[in-house]
């Protein structure tokens, strides 16, 4: 086709557009929408799959899982002596350490002039930098790393500090120390599961002195990120054994009782694995510690799903455009035969309906564009992930394409009834009706835009209504009036903490605080021990530190028993011990009241006991998220927790007000982190809200573009059997029976959709809701109520022309 051509298709295609503009807004304007959609979930998944993307290949991280736990997540953590295992190792090219300045639940924050910053630190071992291909802007990283005072920034790090990236030689105050900017690295290439603010070396003043000193010699077996560059071709599977066989040989590993190793049964005490750095972030099972949180994650499953949702959604709003294609070829069947007879030839017809075609979705994809634009900045603080890229020429190239591609692709069925129109019967005043074929296609097309827009809405209701109702279960204690605090010190050990602590006892309208190792609903900070009966099996129990304030301040009543009183027992007092049902079973007591007045062993990690009493049993308390069992428990008196509970009748933000203004006196150099109690329960769910309110929106499109679908079709239904309507007046049916004759039609396409799309979706439900141990009881609803919400939209969108069909005058018709 040449050049002249192909423009004058174009221009015949802008005039189309503009002697039908009704139409053609339809057209333009659902296409816009299921572009711009399509390209925001794109964008999210195009992000989830960049993430370390950008980093060399052949780079991997240990990982652990400690099977004598209670409950044994993977981390991505090892002892760091592997290192050096590893280096030895044929087939590892580099082996580096990393572990953060200051461990994740306690923070670090900077002081540069009056400003104080958070940072996110890492100490590492040499060699990390050119691991990962970290290139500095200004200064020289090794030498930076290898300073006492010297400490490495991010680019954005130095503009938050010093409001300049120009950072290197100016100074910062750290934890105590002051530090000099020896070098500024330039910002990585995407998206990483390893973000950091800054680096030192181990031997930086700020690195406390045990840790410089595990780094280096490895000989406590503490944990750490060990990342391993390994050569082509090397299995990482015989890395991973190797370093198995180095842990089963340390001497913490030779130290478990007979009846652990009994439990086990044959597992490693300590599992390792390597996984590799491209794929850590589809790793969405990794557990948090107190050192290091698993950080932002996903679901492949979820990712792939948001994926077929988004093309799902552009499949929709082509269908929609087909829909409108065909009807507008059938109604233009006397230019079409009188192109013919003036000599078109049908790839000229077929060229016209495509450059109209593309002309449609180029105008689509510019407007879908500048939606996706400004809907960007919401759509990215919902997803809660940074999508910097999504506006990118790139992007909007891709999207140009896009359009193109689905232009060409929507042309080629009206394109095929074009071509087919017949000039002789046309003309002679017999315009060819839509065949039998072309009707039934434009059925289908119709019942699967319902289908998907009936699954995508139950799903969405069913992710929903779980993630409300988890969110809402009751977690064993009122969290309205609690707020927490977090404070960098135990408190045990800390006069600052003490001090925080009483002088926010000491305020009016606060009725008390005490402290506890973590927030309930929370598992940065967990401990697991073993416990056994006198002569019985060892059980491993989570442990829980808690002031003697605890239970009385949540208030809390015992299931049985007592639990801890603060005019009864001591802080910090060894002997009594308060568990729950489940510990108290595990323990081997057949009713949880029968422990009450035992003694039970406490066995610590060198292998020697102690005796506790259980004096009481607590009552069911939500750990946990409602994916995982409850969890044996056990409570111990003890102040060496670093979370402060705050109950106040105030309200919330007057509490925080007034813990804002006291840290200071006890923590300058640190910033507080301060949260509502049922803020920390709710964050348990906090992916599966944003997942729901991602299909929300896709559902919401869905349903808009299966109502324009089913307004074209009533439409075309009219006008088709405009006559045999007309007949039928005239034959005494009312204007309420023709009504229903058309609203019947779209009806039995709603149900038709519902057979198709409401199976797949109830899959795709009981998938996402096996991984939860309780269901919402409203979750059963979700598919009737999206059948019913779907047919709704659909017979409203049918409406105006059945209104039109019952107030045609027969006369008029016949005339027509």
């Amino acid at each position: 086709m040449s050049a002249r051509l192909a423009g004058q298709f174009f221009r015949t295609g802008w005039r189309t557009l503009a002697a039908n503009p009704w139409q053609s807004l339809v057209a333009v304007g659902g296409l816009a929408l299921g572009l711009a959609v399509f390209a925001l979930l794109s964008g999210f998944v195009r992000h989830a799959w960049s993430v370390n993307a950008h980093l060399p290949d052949g780079l991997y991280i240990v990982k652990q899982r400690d099977n004598t736990a209670p409950q044994a997540p993977w981390f991505d953590q090892a002892p760091m002596a592997l290192a050096r295992t590893a280096a030895a190792l044929p087939g590892v090219a580099g082996a580096a350490v990393l572990v953060p300045l200051r461990p994740e639940m306690k923070g670090l924050a900077a002081r540069a002039g009056d400003r104080l910053v958070p940072l996110q630190g890492l100490t590492v071992l040499p060699g990390f930098a050119g691991m990962l291909g970290l290139r500095a802007v200004n200064g020289d990283v090794e030498a930076a790393l290898a300073r006492p005072d010297g400490i490495v920034l991010t680019r954005a790090a130095a503009l938050r500090l010093f409001d300049t990236a120009d950072a290197v030689g100016r100074m910062l105050r750290a934890e105590g120390q002051v530090l000099r900017v020896a070098a500024v690295l330039e910002p990585q290439e995407g998206p990483t599961t390893l973000p950091f603010d800054a680096l030192t070396g181990v031997a930086s003043a700020i690195v406390e002195p045990a840790i410089r000193e595990e780094m280096l010699t490895g000989r406590q077996g503490w944990p750490g990120k060990v990342l391993l560059r390994l050569r082509p071709g090397t299995s990482p599977e015989s890395v991973a054994a190797a370093l198995q066989a180095a842990v089963d040989h340390l001497p913490g590993m030779q130290r478990h009782a007979p009846d652990v190793l009994a439990r086990l049964a044959g597992r490693k005490p300590l599992e390792l694995a390597l996984a590799s750095l491209r794929d850590a972030y589809f790793d969405h099972e990794l557990g948090s510690n107190f050192l290091w949180s698993a950080g932002q994650r996903a679901n492949p499953a979820l990712v792939a799903g948001l994926g077929a949702v988004a093309l799902l959604i552009l499949a929709l709003a082509g269908a929609n455009y087909v829909n409108l294609a065909a009807v507008r070829v059938l109604r233009r069947q006397r230019e079409l035969a009188v192109r013919k007879v003036l000599g078109a030839r049908a790839r000229d017809i077929a060229a016209q309906c495509a450059a109209e075609a593309v002309t449609v979705t180029l105008a689509a994809t510019v407007l879908g564009l500048l939606l996706e634009w400004l809907a960007q900045p919401a759509f990215a603080a919902l997803a809660a992930r940074e999508l910097p890229g999504m506006l990118s020429a790139g992007h909007v190239a891709a999207m140009l394409a896009t359009g193109i591609v689905l232009g060409c692709a929507a042309a080629v069925y009206p394109a095929w009834l074009a071509v087919r129109v017949r000039p002789d019967r046309v003309l002679s005043g017999k315009p060819d009706t839509e065949s039998s074929g072309a009707a039934r296609t434009r059925r289908v097309l119709t019942v699967l835009q319902l289908a998907v827009a009936m699954g995508v809405a139950g799903v969405a209701l069913a992710i929903a209504w779980q993630t409300r109702y988890a969110a809402q279960a009751a977690p064993g204690f009122d969290p309205g009036p609690l707020t927490l605090v977090d404070v960098p010190e135990q408190v045990r050990f800390s006069e600052k903490a003490r001090g925080l602590m009483a002088a926010l006892a000491a305020q009016p309208g606060i009725d008390g605080v005490a402290v506890s190792l973590d927030a309930v609903g929370r598992s940065e900070d967990t401990i697991g021990r073993t416990f056994q009966r006198p002569g019985g099996q060892g059980a491993a129990l989570d442990v829980r530190w808690v002031g003697n304030n605890f239970f009385t301040l949540y208030g809390i009543r015992a299931a049985a028993g007592r639990l801890f009183d603060p005019r009864l027992d001591r802080d910090d007092d060894p002997a009594p011990l308060v568990l729950n049902a489940e510990a108290a079973r595990l323990l081997g007591f057949r009713e949880p009241a029968q422990a009450l007045g035992q003694t039970v062993l406490f066995r610590d990690w060198d292998g020697k006991t102690a005796p506790r009493r259980v004096i009481g049993i607590a009552p069911p308390l939500r750990f946990q998220s409602l994916r995982e069992q409850p969890r044996p428990i056990a409570f111990e008196l003890s102040t060496a927790g670093a979370t402060l509970t705050v109950r106040s009748s105030l309200p919330p933000a007057e509490v925080d007000a007034m813990a804002r203004r006291l840290w200071p006196r006890a923590f300058p150099d640190a910033l507080p982190r301060i949260h509502r109690a049922g803020d920390i329960l709710a964050l348990n769910y906090a992916d599966d809200a944003r997942l729901a309110r991602l299909l929300a929106i896709a559902a919401g499109v869905a349903l808009a573009l299966a109502a324009a679908g089913c307004y074209t079709l009533s439409a075309h239904t009219v006008q088709r059997r405009a006559k045999e309507i007309v007949l039928r007046k005239l034959h005494g049916a009312t204007g309420g029976a023709v009504g229903l004759l058309v609203l019947r039609e779209t009806g039995t396409l709603a149900l038709l959709g519902a057979f198709a799309g409401l199976p797949v979706a109830a899959l795709v439900i009981e998938r996402y809701l096996a991984g939860y141990v309780e269901r919402a009881p409203a979750g059963q609803w979700a598919l009737p109520c999206a059948l019913a919400a779907t047919a709704l939209v659909a017979l409203a969108a049918a409406a105006r022309h059945a209104w039109l069909a019952m107030r045609v005058a027969p006369a008029q018709a016949l005339r027509g």
